[in-house]
């Protein structure tokens, strides 16, 4: 099963949307609508004598302050606020961004709204620890899924508003190895074992192989360890079906080189610069 290509257009409203709602008020910065007020841009582009563009390129940056806070909406209405503006030197041009979530079971990655990985995409469920530590709203806009994941699993799932990211997960999608985590039912047998890595052939040709291997087991279940080329979502539980076992639950450790390490479940972080899947 391929990727889709892009998000329903009610997921996107959903997701604009919610970007908006999640962007804090600094205090002391209000709606007014005096006479006496103007727009965050006006004012930076008339202290800077700039553009209105490349105020809002600051704004939207993080490089502006009203009353000491951070505020990345150009359209903020301010009057007297004291304003504060970084130096030209730290504006950086808007970069597409990726981010990586611990996706919890029960959530679509593909799916529409209401039960979308998407809305998990929110500022208060971003890691602390994370190297990029400013959650700006425009990193939480455009986002399409990159690889898919079914409902009934966890584990690390992609989206991403960079295009080249897309088109290596699109492109390369077959050939990108995926690792997951399996727990199935009770102690498995040798037997088992060998008909989970024997290749399937039926009618309609040969199925995608699986390299199984058991990585812990105990008298009430057994963890294996599943690799895969591509997305192939319902195709464990298929194999483990006609090898008969149970599956309790299945988690995606890692998608190409890129791992999902100790996120916690609901929680996301953004794609390293140095990070290739």
């Amino acid at each position: 099963m391929k990727p889709r290509d892009t998000l329903t257009r009610t997921t996107k409203r959903a997701s604009n949307q919610a970007a908006r709602e999640l962007t804090p008020k600094p205090d002391g910065v209000h709606a007014v609508s005096d006479s006496l007020s103007e727009r965050l841009s006006k004012r930076v582009a008339r202290t800077l004598g700039c553009s209105r563009s490349d105020a809002e390129r600051y704004i939207e940056s993080g490089c502006v302050r009203v009353n000491a806070q951070v505020v990345v909406l150009p359209m903020t209405r301010v009057s007297t606020e004291p304003i504060e503006i970084a130096p030209m030197s730290e504006l950086k041009s808007p970069t597409n961004i990726t981010l990586l979530l611990h996706k919890p079971t029960d959530f679509e990655t593909m799916g529409p709204q209401g039960r979308s990985a998407l809305t998990l995409l929110q500022p208060e469920t971003h890691i602390s620890d994370d190297w990029q530590t400013q959650v700006l709203p425009k990193h939480l806009l455009k986002l399409e899924p990159g690889v898919d994941l079914e409902r009934a699993a966890s584990g690390l799932v992609v989206f991403s508003q960079d295009f080249r990211v897309m088109r290596k997960l699109r492109e390369d999608g077959p050939y990108i190895e995926h690792e997951l985590l399996v727990e199935v039912h009770g102690m498995i047998e040798p037997n088992q074992l060998r008909a989970l890595n024997t290749p399937v052939i039926d009618a309609s040709g040969p199925w995608p192989v699986i390299k199984a291997s058991i990585n812990s087991t105990t008298s009430t279940l057994t963890r294996l360890r599943i690799t895969l080329k591509g997305e192939h979502p319902g195709l464990i539980a298929v194999l483990c079906e006609r090898a008969q076992l149970g599956i309790i639950g299945m988690k995606r450790l890692r998608i190409g080189r890129v791992a999902l390490g100790h996120l916690p479940q609901g929680s996301w972080r953004y794609l390293h610069p140095s990070e290739r899947f």
